[in-house]
């Protein structure tokens, strides 16, 4: 599992047109600071952050596997956390769609294109690594509290897209009850919003959102990026 993780990061890394910005992803996913992997890397900060701003030219081959492996060994000392995560296939009835962009994309932006408005007073200054497109009844039947890790995929810093959403309610409680939290919350074509979705969304400084498109039409645009 752990040469299927390192071929999937370079590889990503590889076919990106920005790398470097892949690379930062990818660093920012597991959770380790451009200090740690420099000092694990026998380098300085400022050549991963020069790299990950792509103000040097793009990395070779041979600083992306010691900048991959370094994120792997850097896991593996806390436990690997993040490599067990990403070893989980998402295959529950409830997931729709689900997939990881190879740069991060900033909510407002992701926003914009699948024209949902914020329903929760929650600042929407974040980046999104991927999203996952849930029909919120059987997701919530089909997922038990063991198996929910399976919805975030390789990262926690998606949005959740929940499809036939009458109030909001139960989702939010779902995502309250769990320990793992995604980066924003999106509805699709929602009845009223119970105030209690919002209110659990502000408690969570997740951003609640709410778009009027369809689940195959936000899937479509999700996948066109």
């Amino acid at each position: 599992m752990e040469a299927e993780i390192r071929e999937k990061i370079a590889g990503e890394v590889v076919l990106s047109p920005h790398p470097g910005r892949t690379l930062r992803k990818w660093r920012e996913d597991f959770g380790i600071s451009q200090r740690d992997l420099a000092k694990h890397l026998e380098t300085v900060p400022s050549v991963i952050s020069d790299y990950e701003a792509e103000r040097r030219a793009s990395p070779g081959a041979g600083f992306i596997r010691r900048y991959v492996e370094g994120l792997l060994s850097l896991d593996a000392a806390t436990g690997s956390r993040v490599g067990q995560r990403l070893g989980f296939p998402p295959h529950s009835e409830g997931i729709l769609g689900m997939r990881e962009f190879a740069v991060a994309i900033p909510l407002r932006a992701l926003a914009d294109r699948l024209d949902a408005r914020p329903v929760s007073r929650v600042d929407l200054h974040r980046d999104i690594h991927g999203f996952t497109i849930l029909d919120a009844p059987r997701a919530i039947l089909a997922i038990d509290s063991s198996r929910f890790v399976e919805v975030y995929g390789w990262t926690t810093q998606r949005a959740l897209v929940f499809a036939n959403v009458k109030y909001g309610r139960s989702p939010m409680v779902a995502i309250r009850a769990h320990p793992l939290k995604p980066a924003a919350v999106i509805f699709c074509a929602p009845g009223r919003i119970d105030p209690l979705a919002v209110r659990l969304s502000e408690v969570e400084n997740i951003p609640l959102l709410t778009t009027v498109l369809s689940a195959p039409a936000v899937l479509e645009k999700l996948e066109e990026l």
